[in-house]
């Protein structure tokens, strides 16, 4: 069993006609923007327990692009009693179809970004100091990384600890 590939505007169709849209995106990522009529239900939550869908015969599933969705299908189809299918592209083919979303400025990138924007950003600062004022700065780029690798391998992020205790962050969680 595995989801059915569904079109935006098919989708929308089959909201209207009572089918149930779940976002299995984290929760960062639903804050700052989403699709109205979705449930957010984070893939974490779904691993391996029934979906309770109400009177719905139908499931959407959907994520930013269609990725996560596509590589869960087996488990996400699992989880929904009745006819389930995966909104093709995702999040991004909604709008790029010209549906409407909720989006919300005030909320912080989602955390995955902010961590590539920063790990990038100091790869880059050690590789110009490292050629422009001394070669030493080049073991930053290294440090990030042996970082990223480490991340990779446990599981575990240092700079996503760190940047959530950021204060922009921390408001965020608070809410």
């Amino acid at each position: 069993m595995s989801l059915q590939p569904l079109s935006p505007q098919a989708a929308r169709q089959l909201i209207v006609d009572g089918a149930v849209l779940i976002d299995i995106r984290a929760a960062d990522e639903n804050a700052r923007e989403r699709i109205a009529q979705a449930r957010h239900v984070p893939m974490e939550q779904l691993a391996g327990q029934a979906l309770a869908t109400g009177a719905a015969r139908a499931v959407i599933f959907h994520c930013r692009s269609g990725n996560r969705t596509r590589m869960n299908a087996q488990a996400l189809a699992a989880s929904t009693p009745g006819d389930a299918y995966a909104l093709e592209g995702g999040l991004d083919a909604w709008k790029q179809a010209g549906l409407p979303v909720v989006a919300d400025a005030t909320q912080p990138l989602e955390l995955s970004r902010q961590v590539q924007i920063a790990a990038g950003s100091m790869v880059v600062l050690g590789a110009v100091l490292g050629a422009t004022v001394s070669p030493w700065f080049h073991a930053l780029s290294g440090f990030v990384g042996v970082g990223l690798v480490f991340a990779g391998i446990s599981g575990f992020c240092g700079l996503a600890r760190v940047l959530m205790a950021m204060p922009w962050n921390r408001k965020a969680l608070a809410r």
